[in-house]
């Protein structure tokens, strides 16, 4: 467990993990060979809510997956990175040419290849299925599994800290 003081106001960009996190951490594969996967609606909106006050995201996945690239479309995130095998050196890259601090982001993993890149996070979530490794480093295990509205939950609880909920519901009315 990292020790430092978290200024929740002050995170701008959210960094998701995909299988395990966004998902359940099945790989599916259908009779003609194309990969599936089963994303929870309530995550999408989560992030929908989120991205109307202002926040923005990033998938960063260490497989390539057509369904994820479809999935970030319709939630319109920001930026999408595929077939990553080095995270933390992509995220650190990512922050020097878009000028972050790690105070401005927060992570959401479930195994032991986020590890090194939450290091760079002000704030670090895994879901409540997530590796132990990751159980014992992260700021908040959240008490939903991957797949099955983790990262809504963390979305709600990062909006209602900031006072900003009713906001981001009022702009999907």
């Amino acid at each position: 467990m990292k020790t430092q003081i978290i200024n929740i106001h002050l995170i701008k960009l959210i960094v998701l993990d995909v299988d395990g996190t966004m998902t359940d951490g099945g790989i599916y594969w259908d009779n003609h060979g194309v990969e599936t996967k089963r994303f929870c609606v309530k995550d999408g909106c989560g992030i929908v809510l989120a991205q109307s006050v202002g926040i923005d995201f990033m998938i960063l996945t260490g497989r390539e997956s057509a369904c994820v690239t479809r999935r970030a479309q319709e939630l319109n995130v920001r930026w999408l990175f595929q077939g990553v095998k080095k995270k933390a050196a992509h995220l650190q890259q990512f922050m020097e040419e878009h000028h972050l601090q790690p105070e401005q982001i927060a992570y959401i993993g479930d195994d032991v290849n986020d590890l090194a890149a939450m290091q760079y996070a002000v704030m670090s979530a895994c879901p409540s299925d997530a590796s132990e490794d990751l159980l014992e480093y992260c700021d908040m295990v959240l008490r939903r599994k991957g797949g099955e509205g983790a990262v809504r939950e963390f979305v709600e609880w990062l909006l209602k800290q900031r006072n900003l909920w009713e906001t981001a519901v009022n702009h999907l009315s």
